[in-house]
Order: C-alpha cells, then sequence, then structure tokens
C-alpha cells in the first residue's frame, strides 16, 4: 500500500510540473520597427579665405659654416685660437710649416731672377741692332731677325719662370689658416705638430657665423600654397621658456622636398647680442593665408568612412550625392574641402551611412 501511494505521488508531481513549464512557454509576437526618418536638413557652402597659424618644429643654425681644413701637406706650426674663441674676417688661426715649399719658392724665384736677365740682355742686344740697322748695310736683316727672335725667347722664360714664382707664392700663402669670415671657433681638432693636408681628411678648425642665424622649418604641402611673401614667424626654444621672438621670412626653398613632401622656409635671426645659439630646436608658430578663396563646411557635414572623407549634396527633388572631398585646414567648427563641390551646393548637415540612395 505504501508503494503504491509513493507511485501516485511521483505521477502527480510530473504532471503538475509539466504544467508548469507550459505555462511558462515564451509567445512568440511579431513587432514592427518603427521606419527611420532620415535628417535632410542642408546648409550652404560657405567660400572664405581666412588667415590662420600651424605650429611646426624648427631648428635655428649658425648663416654660415664652414670646416677649415689645410690646402697643402704640412705640419702645424703655431695655433693662435681654441674653441669659443670669437675671430674676425682675415684673423690668422693657424701657422703650418713645410720646408720643402720653400725651397722650391726659393728655386722659383732664383729661376725667375736668371730669365729676367737673360731677357734684359737679349732685348739689349736687339735694341741695339735695330739702332745699327738705320744705317743702311751696317746690319744684316738676318741677324735682325735672329736677335729678335732670342729676346722673344727670352720673354717668354721669364714670363713662365714668373708665373712658377707666383704658384710657389701662393702655396705658400696656403701655410697661414685665416678666418673666411666674422664667427666663433666651434671645434678645434688638431694639435701643434700634427700633419695636415692631402693626406688627413680632419678639419683644422671648425667656425660658425654667431651674430646672425637661420631659422629653418618645413611646411606641409597642403599649406605650401598659403604662405605670404612677408610671412611670420613667431618662435619659442626650451632654453628661453616664456619669451617669444619674431623672425620674418627670408627665403623659400621653392620647390617641395621629395622626401616628405614639404616646402622650406628660412627665417634670418639678428644675433648680435649673441642670445641664441646655433643648433636649438624650435617650436615655430607661422600666420598663413591663401592666396584666393575656397570652401568650407561644417566639420559635422563630413562623412568619415573606411574609404575615405565625403560630403553629402541635396538637390531638387531630395536627390542626394555623395561627394568624396581632401581635408584641408580646420578652424572652430568650419573645416576646408577639396573636391567636385561649388559654392552653390548645399550639403547634409548630419551626413549617415544610412543615406543608401546618395550617389557615387
Amino acid at each position: 500500500m505504501k508503494r503504491y501511494f509513493i507511485l501516485s505521488s511521483v505521477v502527480l508531481g510530473s504532471a503538475v510540473l509539466t504544467i508548469a513549464c507550459k505555462d511558462h512557454t515564451p509567445v512568440e509576437t511579431t513587432e514592427t520597427k518603427p521606419k527611420t526618418t532620415l535628417d535632410l536638413r542642408t546648409s550652404p557652402i560657405r567660400e572664405l579665405n581666412p588667415s590662420y597659424s600651424i605650429t611646426v618644429p624648427g631648428e635655428i643654425k649658425p648663416y654660415e659654416q664652414v670646416a677649415l681644413h689645410a690646402k697643402v701637406s704640412g705640419f702645424i706650426k703655431q695655433l693662435y685660437v681654441d674653441r669659443g674663441d670669437y675671430v674676425k674676417k682675415g684673423q690668422l688661426l693657424a701657422l703650418l710649416e713645410a720646408p720643402e715649399m720653400n725651397q722650391r719658392a726659393l728655386s722659383d724665384r732664383s729661376i725667375q731672377d736668371k730669365a729676367h736677365s737673360d731677357y734684359l740682355l737679349a732685348k739689349q742686344v736687339y735694341d741695339r741692332l735695330v739702332e745699327a740697322s738705320k744705317t743702311t748695310g751696317a746690319v744684316a736683316q738676318v741677324e735682325l731677325d735672329r736677335a729678335q727672335s732670342s729676346m722673344n725667347s727670352a720673354k717668354s722664360a721669364f714670363e713662365s719662370a714668373k708665373a712658377s714664382t707666383a704658384q710657389s707664392n701662393q702655396l705658400q700663402d696656403y701655410l697661414r689658416i685665416v678666418a673666411p669670415f666674422d664667427g666663433i671657433i666651434t671645434q678645434r681638432n688638431l694639435s701643434t705638430g700634427s700633419l695636415v693636408g692631402n693626406t688627413s681628411n680632419q678639419p683644422i678648425f671648425e667656425l660658425a657665423q654667431h651674430d646672425k642665424l637661420r631659422l629653418t622649418l618645413s611646411i606641409p604641402e597642403k599649406h605650401a600654397g598659403a604662405i605670404p611673401e612677408s610671412a611670420i614667424a613667431t618662435f619659442a626654444i626650451s632654453s628661453f621658456p616664456g619669451e617669444i621672438f619674431t623672425a620674418k621670412l627670408s627665403r623659400s626653398s621653392g620647390v617641395l622636398n621629395p622626401q616628405d613632401r614639404s616646402l622650406t622656409l628660412e627665417f634670418d635671426l639678428d644675433n648680435k647680442e649673441r642670445k641664441l645659439q646655433g643648433g636649438d630646436y624650435a617650436q615655430v608658430k607661422v600666420e598663413l593665408q591663401r592666396k584666393q578663396p575656397t570652401l568650407w563646411v561644417a566639420t559635422k557635414s563630413i562623412l568619415n568612412t573606411q574609404s575615405g572623407n565625403f560630403v553629402i549634396t541635396k538637390k531638387t527633388g531630395d536627390e542626394l550625392a555623395r561627394i568624396p572631398v581632401e581635408l584641408g585646414v580646420q578652424m572652430d567648427t568650419i573645416t576646408e574641402v577639396f573636391g567636385a563641390l561649388h559654392a552653390s551646393d548645399l550639403v547634409i548637415d548630419k551626413p549617415s551611412e544610412d543615406m543608401k540612395n546618395a550617389k557615387k
């Protein structure tokens, strides 16, 4: 009897569980999603020509910089300056010695003196014959011609000797290392007694002009057409925190650098007070302006996708067109755009990928 009671309880529990499960089975319902309404509000394209500024890194370099080598072989006899010394143009910096060069100069001078004496003697003989030939029959014409030829040969030998002597003197001048311009010695690489000249590629000194500097910077390609002839740069350097310097454009490379597609600008800096140092890096702000107006749209009107940037224009009858654009300068809430657009076009304020009927 107890066995039948347990079996009945199990059967009854299973029935209750089955009914409970049926009561909680979800009911499938068909709901219709609301249709999305596209926002087709538009704004006109703006044709503007504002001035704007960009900030780029720059480098301050000496206006002139040179490595001073010896033009002839020799030994350094005396050094008159060292690193950090300020020098004037033409100032003697170092003196070299080359005994064999001095001997050659003396030899060339001796040869020149002998050639000069030979020329004077030949000319004297010729002049006497010319004077004697004024008496008819006193001098044969062949003797006169021979004397003239001897004089011309002696003159040529004298001119050649003079050229050799001048060359020797010029080489001796190369034993004097002088400053080609006013500046500061930035490096002294050799010491007294060092061999210099054709066998050594190491310069004796390195000289930099310090009273005038160059600020050099590169302008990206998309801004290359917006550089005024009288562009002004303001810049700051880390060695003078909080101080702002200004400079006026001096020259432009005129051609884009093929390596990074940029235009190089140079600004001359007057540094007579020697405040700035060549080699500093600077953060430079340059004021730019296009040579003619360009088209601008609200930044939110630009559709950014993986395939590029677009604006969607709206024509009569709600016809939409997707126009690819290149982005230029961004100012506040507007952005410069370049593409197949006209100033009279209307662009969608809030474009989206859902605007499938936009023609490409």
